[in-house]
């Protein structure tokens, strides 16, 4: 059982809490799960709740599927940060000189991720079989896999004037399913995904602004400015205006990827109760 709270988090941080944030996401990713079954399983036996996916408990690999389309970021795991301190190989993948901030990728490209203690550790292909994270054959699996739902998003998103940036996937496999690798956790939402509008990128990249984005990034950004995320052992409240900003961007990009309206939970009862109570209808059915 999935709980998705209204909590924001970053840089390994709790930042804020975003109204509504936890039903927009659960319902962003219940949305793609259905759309996306023809290229991998997923593991969703049903969404009883706003808040609650019940899903099928599966062997999680234990790396991160990072898929990019694009050079940015602003953490320490992003490829903009590596890039402009003058790397050009990351996670397995060459990148050219001369590559601005923001500029599309000649190709998608996965840069996995797998935890090292609380944070984000980049790793190569190589190293996670050396390991013994996964096997070769299960790395090449899993990350074709990965880069063909991020292609299909991609499509998706620019049927809708948006550009799929970047976005991670949890992956494993179904013991119940024979042990076949499964889309797990969420999918494209905006809490794990990157959107810009895609009818002003190229203007804006020309004239060295940041494109207008559809996510969290803007937040990140200010902490960033505020402040140094990583190591300030407390951090600045994060400003009003920014979280109402950032709860309105969750529910736009929603209803523009749907073409549905957002139902907002109701408010009474509790979420516990309420979650509780649907949670119970749904296991004795």
């Amino acid at each position: 059982m999935i709980v998705t709270t209204d909590r924001q988090s970053a840089f390994d941080r709790l930042l804020a809490s975003v109204p509504f944030k936890g039903a927009v996401l659960n319902a962003t990713a219940a949305w793609w799960f259905e759309r996306t079954t023809h290229i991998l399983p997923n593991a969703v036996l049903s969404v009883p709740d706003p808040n609650v996916t019940v899903m099928r408990k599966c062997d999680v690999f234990p790396v991160e599927f990072v898929v990019r389309g694009f050079l940015t970021g602003s953490t320490d795991t992003s490829l903009w940060t590596h890039y402009s301190a003058g790397a050009r190989s990351y996670c397995g993948n060459d990148f050219p000189d001369g590559m601005r901030k923001n500029d599309r990728l000649p190709r998608n490209v996965v840069t996995p991720t797998t935890k090292a203690e609380d944070h984000d550790e980049p790793v190569t292909p190589d190293e996670i079989v050396e390991r013994g994270l996964m096997t070769r054959d299960e790395w090449d699996a899993a990350a074709a896999a990965a880069l063909r739902l991020f292609e299909f998003g991609q499509r998706e998103a620019a049927r809708r004037g948006l550009l799929l940036v970047d976005t991670k996937y949890e992956l494993g496999r179904d013991p119940a399913a024979g042990g076949r690798i499964t889309l797990l956790d969420e999918v494209h939402t905006p809490d794990s995904s990157r959107y810009w509008l895609a009818d002003s990128y190229e203007a804006r990249h020309a004239q060295g602004l940041e494109p207008q984005s559809v996510d969290k990034e803007f937040l990140r950004l200010w902490f960033r400015s505020a402040c140094d995320p990583y190591a300030d052992a407390e951090l600045p409240a994060a400003p009003r205006e920014l979280v109402e900003e950032l709860a309105a961007r969750y529910v736009y990009l929603y209803e523009r990827i749907t073409g549905e309206e957002f139902a907002v939970p109701p408010l009474s009862p509790p979420a516990n109760e309420r979650m509780a109570a649907a949670l119970a209808k749904a296991l004795s059915t």
